[in-house]
């Protein structure tokens, strides 16, 4: 019954949150000198959530949050040198290069035989068709959907654009919250696959349970599996 099968694009198609750790990181040694490293942390990660709304996703958005975090853990006394540091901190992580994770030129060759394919991703519009275009894998998508946030209004619009049923459709990635639970929660099948890392806010401790729930160990599980269904 699955005609659309939709992947998720950070740490499902390519690596994306270790470079955030390490600047996450570095951004703690640069603060030292007016908070511990796991506070400064943690202050990092409250800025960030607390501007969601107004910045949404991507580097763009953490790298304001960076500046903003700093000037307040430093009661506006840190030097211009280091915030000039935290916007080159930025400014690299924009142009790493894309690594596609193991397996998926594989997966995604084998799948577009018998489906349509689609990218759902949410963060920065700019830097999202960078990867992308940079990734070489632009041409299996029959669709690109670069989405402001993943809740289960933002993939019914999804797939009403891509005009198929709810359970003729398939998502897949490596967050619970935000590629399993929306989707199921509307009629559709997802798979889940984990990456080594999650951000905090994509964490779920939600057992999942579902008819249409699938677990892999790694994306090259999923031909078989879907073939199976």
């Amino acid at each position: 019954m699955i005609k659309v099968i939709a992947f998720d694009a950070d740490d499902t198609l390519w690596v994306n949150e270790p470079f955030f750790r390490e600047a996450e990181e570095e951004f703690a040694s640069l603060m030292e000198a007016f908070m511990p490293r796991h506070s400064s942390i943690k202050e990092l990660y409250r800025t960030e959530i607390e501007n969601l709304n107004l910045y949404g996703y991507g580097i763009k958005g953490f790298m304001l949050s960076m500046i903003q975090t700093a000037m307040r853990i430093s009661d506006h006394k840190i030097p211009v040198k280091l915030i000039e540091r935290i916007l080159e901190i930025g400014n690299e992580m924009l142009l790493k290069p894309v690594e596609i994770l193991l397996g998926v030129e594989e997966v995604l060759a084998d799948l577009n035989q018998d489906f349509r394919l689609v990218m759902a991703t949410k963060g920065d519009l700019v830097d999202q068709e960078r990867k992308l275009k940079k990734s070489g894998l632009d041409h299996y998508f029959h669709h690109i959907e670069i989405m402001s946030e993943k809740k289960e209004a933002d993939f019914a619009k999804l797939i009403r654009h891509l005009d198929v049923a709810p359970n003729e459709f398939l998502m897949m990635g490596n967050s619970l919250k935000s590629d399993v639970l929306p989707v199921l929660a509307l009629g559709g099948h997802a798979i889940h696959i984990p990456f080594h890392i999650t951000w905090e806010h994509e964490r779920s401790e939600h057992e999942v349970k579902h008819e249409n729930f699938y677990q892999a160990e790694h994306i090259a599980q999923v031909v078989d599996m879907i073939k199976g269904m």
